[in-house]
């Protein structure tokens, strides 16, 4: 399943159109307001404070870096040069970038990582849709915003939308039909393709600018909590502590982290809060710097609790999952995870893109590297894996 696309595809190093994934909040507090952000020499990561962020694309195996603080200074001499030259300083990064052997590496213009922080913020642009591929290659409503354009067009979950901008669905990956629906700016015009039984129309609706519905919490019984975390954006975090401090006492609760692309590292970790009485959730490295990322006191240590994974589950929600089942706290079903664990920086550059470089990784409490190999559940299970994870829990003592 797809939800509306939080965040915009980096440019550069062959990857556009990827989806983007963990994000790490730095001390870069003044760069929000210009997009153009500090280099490196800031302290990269911390848990208090920051409003600018570092980007990471997905991609699947693991990475090479030819260097660190030597790559940031190639790239920004590249853009510096080119736009001297009276050239696009971002496409001449985005070159230096595929010549570094980063992997992860990305170039955005200005806009587009004005885009991208509006997602971290928990806002996006698009019509309010969630959709997921059926068997037989249809993509299917399964959720609509409440108050969105497309809600208030009458679009309900079960239609079927078989076009966007006149270009069929069938047979396409949900991220890229959920791009289309995205567009560029609130305002700006998206014809849809409906059908709902023997009933085919179309709507043409106004794309806005949404808040991220992130956190959702479904009674399965009355011994049985879902609670569904689709993206860590600002704010995910107290989210999900407050949904578990709202569950009845006796009930267990099941965690649902697939397709969670991940966000906000800070907030995977104050998630990991509502589950772990302090300690340890991370360690990372930045430039062989090590650091490490701990709960705060005061969760729920005891309540029987299930976390559900598949190969859509991504760094933050990585090591969120890492951190839950190496302390034991948790029992994991599903799939492998998708295997993100490395740690990008942004660097500004001449005429006001922004390079996310690849500057270390990061590890499980019990020093697990995620970055191509991800996380084995500990029941491995592709089919019916909500029905799996309730018997589990049943057994931790959350019985129906």
């Amino acid at each position: 399943m797809s939800g509306p696309d939080l965040c915009p595809g980096p440019r550069g190093a062959g990857r556009r159109g990827a989806a983007l994934a963990l994000v790490l909040l730095g001390v870069l507090a003044t760069a929000a307001a210009t997009n153009c952000l500090p280099g490196p020499e800031r302290a990269p990561l911390v848990l208090t404070s920051g409003t600018s962020v570092a980007a990471e694309a997905d991609a699947r195996a693991g990475h090479t870096t030819r260097g660190g603080e030597r790559t940031v200074d190639e790239v920004r001499r590249a853009a510096a040069e080119a736009e001297a030259d009276g050239k696009s300083g971002a496409r001449a990064a985005e070159e230096a970038v595929g010549r570094s052997g980063d992997r992860w590496g990305a170039v955005y213009d200005r806009a587009q990582y004005e885009q991208y922080e509006d997602a971290l913020e928990g806002r996006y642009t698009g019509v309010g849709l969630w959709l997921a591929r059926t068997a037989d290659g249809r993509t299917e409503v399964t959720r609509v915003q409440d108050g969105g354009p497309a809600a208030r067009a009458g679009v309900r979950p079960g239609d079927f939308l078989r076009a966007v901008d006149g270009r069929p669905t069938q047979g396409q990956p949900v991220t890229d039909v959920v791009a289309r629906l995205r567009g560029d700016a609130a305002g700006s015009r998206v014809a849809l393709d409906l059908s709902r039984g023997t009933r085919v129309w179309t709507l043409t609706l106004g794309r806005a600018v949404l808040a991220a519905q992130d956190v959702s919490v479904t009674d399965l019984s009355a011994k049985v909590v879902m609670i569904k975390v689709a993206a860590f954006t600002k704010g995910t975090g107290e989210r999900v502590r407050g949904a578990v401090r709202r569950v009845p006492k006796g009930a267990g609760i099941l965690l649902d982290l697939r397709g969670n692309s991940g966000g906000l590292v800070t907030e995977a970790t104050t998630a990991a809060s509502a589950f772990l009485d302090g300690g340890l959730v991370a360690t990372y490295d930045v430039h062989g710097r090590q650091h490490a990322l701990y709960a705060q006191g005061g969760g729920d240590g005891t309540r029987p609790l299930v976390v559900l994974i598949d190969g859509g589950t991504m760094s933050a929600a990585e090591l969120l999952t890492g951190a839950l089942q190496d302390r034991g706290r948790a029992v994991t079903v599903g799939a492998r995870t998708f295997g993100k664990g490395s740690v990008q920086m942004p660097t500004g550059l001449a005429g006001g893109a922004v390079a996310e470089l690849t500057v270390g990784h990061y590890r499980t409490p019990a020093g697990h590297a995620l970055d191509g190999s991800g996380i084995t559940p500990d029941l491995p299970v592709t089919d019916h894996p909500l029905e799996h994870a309730e018997t589990v829990l049943s057994g931790l003592g959350g019985a129906r």
